[in-house]
């Protein structure tokens, strides 16, 4: 059995899926990204393919995209990041246009031909008060956890408003709410809120269509998700684990590379 593997070396989280030649998942792996990279991927390639029942010896070729895309050296292939969840996106919900993409340092709006090819993308050009890592500093401050976020921002019964484009100033403004008392789930929102908006104008910048994708590690977020959807004023789509969204997409792509070699 020849196996694809797709490899997202991302900020915050490493992700990989293997595919076989019929295009099917045999197995996903999610591990926190720490270096060395290298034997990172390593071990997740081999839980990956213990939750497969598969075998080291069966995969054939290797893809990988995210920010350490290059830092593999065994790679056959390396994808930008918005070429991957394009594709990604597209092999979840076929009917995908645009696709948001929310990471751990950056944000990105993709508008996308049928099948996945990218026709535009915008990037936050900011800090990284438009990205997910925001999210992440605004629980510890508020001494909760990642986990917790989503569910306690579905909670609020109001937002707080956060304005700034600067994540030390965004956390400044936290900071100011909480000291004038207002709830933990009413600053989560605003915080989500504030995400959606900064995605909604990037969308804007290259034409929202429908249908709209989220993928990412943000859309487990029951709160980043509905006010993504507030925002837009459509619903979105979410995949069960839009983490590995950017992986699949990688292997997608290996899988046409390895094939147009073999034939």
């Amino acid at each position: 059995m020849d196996i694809i593997a797709g490899v997202d070396l991302g900020t915050r989280s490493t992700k990989v899926v293997l595919l076989d030649r019929s295009g099917e998942v045999l197995g996903t792996s999610v591990m926190r990204t720490r270096p060395p990279l290298p034997e990172l991927v390593d071990r997740a390639i081999d839980a990956a393919l213990k939750s497969g029942g598969a075998s080291l010896a069966n995969v054939r070729y290797i893809a990988t995209t995210g920010f350490g895309r290059s830092s593999y050296p065994e790679r056959d292939l390396q994808l930008t990041d918005v070429t991957a969840a394009a594709y990604g996106a597209v092999r979840l919900f076929p009917q995908t246009r645009c696709v948001v993409d929310i990471g751990a340092q950056s944000s990105r709006a993709i508008a996308i031909e049928p099948g996945g090819r990218v026709r535009e993308f915008k990037s936050n050009d900011k800090c990284a008060a438009g990205a997910g890592g925001f999210v992440e500093r605004a629980a510890r401050y508020l001494e909760t956890t990642l986990e917790e976020v989503g569910n306690l921002s579905l909670a609020a019964d109001g937002a707080v408003t956060i304005s700034s484009v600067c994540a030390v100033l965004a956390e400044s403004e936290i900071i100011n709410h909480v000291s004038q008392g207002e709830s933990t789930e009413n600053i989560l929102r605003g915080v989500h809120n504030s995400l959606a908006e900064r995605a909604v104008l990037l969308l804007k910048r290259v034409g929202i269509e429908s249908e709209v994708t989220l993928v990412g590690g943000m859309g487990r977020q029951a709160g980043m998700v509905l006010a993504l959807e507030e925002a837009l004023g459509v619903p979105v789509n979410v995949a069960p684990e839009p983490e590995i969204a950017s992986a699949l997409g990688a292997a997608l792509l290996g899988k046409r590379r390895f094939e147009k070699a073999v034939a």
